[in-house]
């Protein structure tokens, strides 16, 4: 049986879409010493050592791995994949091919784009039509991921029906707007969204201007003692958007972000997609 569940990779701040393909092919006799996993698509160590969390979390939450042959490929392949990320995506597929999750397929509507088949029928969403992520421990919880901002904006430009990311990165995803984000705390949780028995409405979206009025600035410009024409040549940069070449002790750089006014709502979102900090306080500057 095969089953695709859509991710993400991360190629500095920006998401690129990921689909994990996964086949499995129960009637296959593992040879003695042999393996059963086989996981492609240029994956890092980190990737490759999903399978164990991936087993342990589903052990620990009430499903098993399936046995026989499982092929887990990554595309695009010629891509590399890092990190623990995929791992939610991994345990869906796994339940998918199981039947677990994803009986019904999805519709496929008059413009060719497939729409949420479960939903309308009251027995939960369809994993085909979300982008998955998030890091499993061991006993099942979800760990919270880097980029999540980037990855939903990434799944609303490509006509996905939602997200489903860690609960940890729920309101950072939510504040993209116009497409549904589930945060989840545990696979059991998720397991339970997308069969119908867990009725979770999607993340409600924060007021960014409130939120970025209201955070607090990591560091101070007023911190800075002393270096008078240090601070006037930051400062004179910072008003007129100009480039500012130093050298020496990093005093003030870190600091210059601050002193600027506040922004409008994009620019302070993509600076902030891929550093794994959520919505930044300050105003995007290099």
């Amino acid at each position: 049986m095969l089953a695709r569940v859509q991710s993400y990779l991360l190629q500095g701040i920006d998401a690129l879409p990921c689909e994990i393909e996964l086949d499995h092919d129960p009637n296959y006799m593992v040879p003695e010493g042999g393996r059963s996993v086989f996981l492609v698509g240029l994956p890092d160590a980190g990737v490759r050592e999903a399978q164990e969390r991936v087993r342990s979390a589903l052990a620990n939450s009430g499903w098993y791995f399936p046995s026989g042959k499982v092929v887990i490929n990554m595309a695009p392949a010629d891509v590399r994949k890092e990190g623990s990320v995929y791992d939610l995506a991994i345990a869906v597929g796994l339940l998918a091919v199981q039947g677990v999750v994803g009986r019904q397929p999805a519709r496929q509507m008059a413009n060719g784009k497939s729409q949420i088949a479960n939903e309308e029928d009251g027995e939960g969403l369809d994993y085909r039509g979300l982008v998955i992520a998030g890091e499993l421990a061991l006993d099942g919880r979800v760990r919270p991921i880097r980029g999540a901002l980037a990855l939903t904006a990434m799944a609303k430009a490509r006509g996905a029906k939602g997200v489903m990311v860690p609960a940890d990165n729920a309101a950072e995803a939510s504040v993209v707007g116009g497409i549904d984000v589930y945060g989840v705390r545990t696979l059991a949780e998720a397991v339970g969204i997308l069969t119908g028995n867990l009725e979770t409405p999607p993340w409600e979206a924060p007021d960014v201007l409130t939120l970025l009025r209201t955070a607090a600035a990591p560091i101070d410009f007023a911190e800075v003692r002393g270096q008078e024409g240090v601070k006037r040549a930051i400062t004179i940069a910072a008003a007129g958007n100009h480039n500012l070449f130093r050298f020496g002790p990093t005093v003030g750089d870190g600091r210059r972000p601050p002193c600027l006014p506040h922004g409008h709502n994009p620019l302070r979102l993509w600076p902030s997609g891929g550093n794994g900090r959520g919505v930044s306080a300050c105003a995007a500057w290099r």
